[in-house]
């Protein structure tokens, strides 16, 4: 299955994109093995500007799926084919995605050149459903753009942070968020910053140069970068194509300081290190040696992709502690 998945994922069929992410999301240990393969294929042949992954992230009420939805327009004018993951908060009914395709994004998401998936953020409150790095992976091989909207509440805008090459964080006026978010720390993870909703003319301005103050008083993630902040407007296109501009310069400047090649590394050793202490704890992990053992075994097999490692190492830990690996899912 592995292999035909992987040939079709080539050819760009919707159909075996849809088949991968199911895959990738299945919780039965039987669908694990081909899930790994998979995984591992399309990882080892994947180059530095495979599709781009761009995580959408702020507080709820900012208009995050309203601007995604103007900004997916603004990049399909440019003929490149764009896929969508949208974190939900899930179902308590069912676990499922709450939202849905259905609510996020309009008719502009679901033409020919885009595709779109809903995730359950599951029992990961205000985080990203275990599959989202898996399904983002997938997605980077056969579109040119990969957004990922995150619920935008938690610890979201932290994990998210770690997973894409470029990451936007959405702000409305009036919100007064400004200053919670310079004490929490989160000016300093994105690298783009919107003000949206600046149809409203004037106090769209003053969270703005709060922002600029801001990000003056803090450490910049990258020194080769500074993050612009940017008036956009969902309902009248303002600022739309500054921001796919902003976005298009920080893929450039990444890519050819070979910044893009780090974020991915380290993205890779966050996922694993993440997911193994979600699943074993600290004590669990000291069983081999802790965190510091556990970084010097990720950058030492470069050649197994994350999600192999979480299962491998998962399954000595389950050795280990005398226990057993619980089914899951390629996390």
């Amino acid at each position: 299955m592995a292999r035909r998945l992987l040939g079709e994922l080539r050819e760009r069929r919707r159909g075996a994109v849809a088949e991968a992410l199911n895959l990738v999301d299945d919780t039965r240990a039987s669908q694990r093995a081909e899930a790994l393969d998979l995984l591992d294929a399309i990882l080892a042949a994947q180059p530095d500007d495979a599709g781009w992954c761009i995580g959408v992230t702020g507080p709820p009420g900012a208009g995050k799926s309203t601007l995604l939805n103007a900004l997916v327009r603004t990049v399909r004018r440019r003929d490149l084919q764009v896929g969508i993951v949208a974190v939900d908060p899930s179902s308590r009914r069912t676990g499922g995605a709450l939202l849905g395709d259905r609510m996020r994004l309009d008719a502009s998401a679901r033409e020919s050149g885009v595709f779109l998936r809903s995730m359950a953020a599951r029992d990961r409150l205000g985080g990203l459903a275990d599959a989202t790095y898996a399904s983002m992976e997938i997605m980077r091989s056969v579109f040119d753009r990969v957004f990922v909207e995150t619920v935008g509440i938690g610890q979201s805008e932290s994990e998210i942070s770690r997973l894409v090459d470029t990451l936007v964080f959405v702000v409305q006026p009036g919100a007064g968020d400004t200053l919670q978010f310079m004490k929490a720390g989160i000016l300093e993870w994105p690298d783009i910053f919107v003000v949206n909703k600046a149809d409203r003319g004037g106090p769209a301005n003053r969270p703005r140069s709060e922002l600029i103050a801001g990000l003056g008083l803090g450490e910049r993630r990258d020194e080769e970068w500074s993050p612009p902040v940017l008036l956009c407007s969902a309902r009248d296109d303002t600022g739309l194509d500054e921001l796919f501009e902003a976005i298009e310069a920080h893929r450039l400047v990444q890519l050819e300081s070979g910044r893009a090649r780090l974020r991915r590394r380290q993205a890779r050793a966050s996922h694993v290190i993440d997911a193994l202490l979600r699943r074993w704890g600290t004590a669990g992990v000291e069983r081999i040696g802790g965190q510091s053992a556990l970084e010097a075994r990720i950058d030492r097999d470069r050649d197994a992709s994350p999600f192999r490692l979480v299962d491998r190492i998962g399954r000595e830990l389950a050795d280990l502690s005398g226990g057993s690996l619980d089914e899951g899912g390629a996390s």
